[in-house]
């Protein structure tokens, strides 16, 4: 009998970030898992993580997992960096029979094995640099490796602003980077689910450098999880996604079509609040 065996293969999968940036994890489980049923938690009441204390973020997360387990999720990701760093082993603590998932292990996974020489970049908000959670995993993998961390106040922003392709996100791509680039890094790990969205300015900014998106590897690692632990739908045909923020629903709504293309008909959108630190994501019945 599997680990994970009391949940139901047709239950979705609990996804959750501070904003906007975990649907870049989403998007990525449409194309690779397109049957797999997915309940997503924008939590914007809070957004950005990045600057808050870290142990109030691990309050966060601890309560959407919580409250998305309480809705029969049969697998977590926390598809927030921060939230990865802070969070992660104490859910996996609480709950050892069910599959969570953060975005730091396979980022830092994917960089380790591309870089040529060593040398890797992590473009990540305050608290995640506050943390280490990338220095220590990539250390871990490999001692030679040497890893500079660079906070980036202004991408979240300038994402959840639609401010992405603008002056300004140029200028903070361009200061970003510049420690990265004078360090000689040839990989630079999008240390934050938003931060894919400016993958075209940093492109651009750094047309040398081999940008890491942890989104795509955390959905490869998911569906083996998915598939070893005998989860995998049995759905012929998928079903709408639900997606729920604790901040304003209708502009929610009204943003997604920027950040996920997806048919209208195919999209539910509900709103969910905290409630003494618990986020009751069960009782959202429009899902």
């Amino acid at each position: 009998m599997t680990a994970a065996s009391q949940y139901d293969p047709n239950a979705p999968i609990g996804v959750f970030d501070s904003g906007l940036g975990g649907l870049t994890v989403v998007s990525q489980m449409l194309r690779l898992m397109p049957r797999e049923r997915i309940l997503f938690v924008a939590d914007q009441a809070h957004v950005p993580y990045g600057g808050r204390d870290l142990s109030e973020v691990r309050g966060f997360a601890c309560g959407i997992s919580e409250g998305l387990l309480a809705a029969g999720c049969k697998a977590i990701v926390m598809a927030c960096n921060i939230s990865s760093a802070t969070a992660l082993d104490a859910v996996r603590a609480n709950h050892p029979d069910t599959l969570v998932l953060g975005v730091i292990e396979p980022g830092a996974r994917a960089a380790a094995q591309a870089t040529q020489n060593g040398r890797i970049g992590v473009l990540a908000t305050a608290g995640t640099v506050r943390s280490g959670a990338y220095t220590r995993t990539l250390t871990a993998s490999d001692p030679q490796i040497t890893v500079l961390e660079v906070p980036c106040p202004e991408f979240v922003p300038l994402v959840e602003g639609d401010a992405i392709n603008t002056p300004e996100a140029y200028r903070a791509a361009e200061a970003y980077m510049a420690p990265l680039l004078d360090a000689g890094t040839d990989t630079v790990v999008l240390g934050c689910t938003h931060y894919p969205f400016l993958l075209p300015v940093l492109e651009k900014v750094a047309p040398q450098v081999q940008f890491v998106n942890p989104a795509e590897h955390t959905v490869f690692e998911l569906q083996r999880g998915i598939a070893a632990h005998c989860l995998t739908t049995r759905l012929p045909h998928p079903e709408p996604i639900c997606l729920t923020t604790t901040g304003d629903a209708r502009h929610f709504s009204s943003t997604l079509r920027r950040f996920l293309p997806h048919p209208k008909e195919m999209i539910r959108v509900a709103g969910v609040e905290w409630n003494a630190g618990r986020l009751p994501v069960c009782a959202l019945d429009p899902c």
